[in-house]
């Protein structure tokens, strides 16, 4: 195992998966530098580097992969990087008991459920929703970023992480309503 993956392999090098790829630990991140990080450390943990090697040379090798892509998955997308972010400032999003969302967010869940409905199989329609969704989740995220990295402020950003899990769940909806119709 290189220098850098023993390093890492060392339950005390890292606190967290930011500090893992070497990242600061903020909202906003360089995605090309989460990948260019998970890349190296993949190319220096990856099991199939140590099919010689003695039994807990592998362990370690898988644990280090596991724990990798793991912390991959959670920061490269933003929602889930940003439940990270809550979880590590001590916050429990509590997303099976605690639906809060702001009136007006759920007055537009309403309607966005009903041009769904109303669209049924019309492409166009369907097409004018999920660009109309995709800007509002980009706004969303942007208040997020601002919560996390400029206030300070992960108990805001909390709320406004809902409101992003709903539209990313709605956004997966319209997606399959739009690939079975192409």
């Amino acid at each position: 195992m290189s220098v850098v993956a023993a390093n890492r392999s060392e339950s005390s090098s890292f606190t967290d998966y930011f500090d893992f790829f070497n990242l600061p630990r903020q909202f906003q991140i360089d995605r090309s530098v989460l990948d260019r990080a998970y890349l190296t450390i993949q190319q220096e943990v990856h099991p199939d580097k140590f099919v010689n090697q003695d039994d807990q040379q592998k362990r370690r090798s898988l644990q280090m992969t596991t724990y990798a892509n793991t912390a991959y998955q959670t920061l490269k997308q933003p929602v889930p990087r940003g439940f990270y972010l809550c979880q590590l400032a001590g916050l429990d999003p509590q997303l099976e008991t605690n639906t809060t969302m702001p009136k007006e967010f759920l007055i537009q869940q309403m309607e966005w459920r009903e041009e769904l409905d109303d669209a049924k199989s019309d492409l166009s329609k369907l097409e004018a929703l999920q660009q109309e969704v995709q800007v509002i989740q980009k706004e969303w995220q942007l208040q997020i970023e601002k919560a996390f990295d400029e206030a300070l402020a992960p108990e805001k950003a909390l709320e406004k992480l809902r409101c992003a899990l709903f539209l990313e769940r709605f956004l997966e909806e319209l997606d399959h309503r739009l690939s079975a119709l192409i």
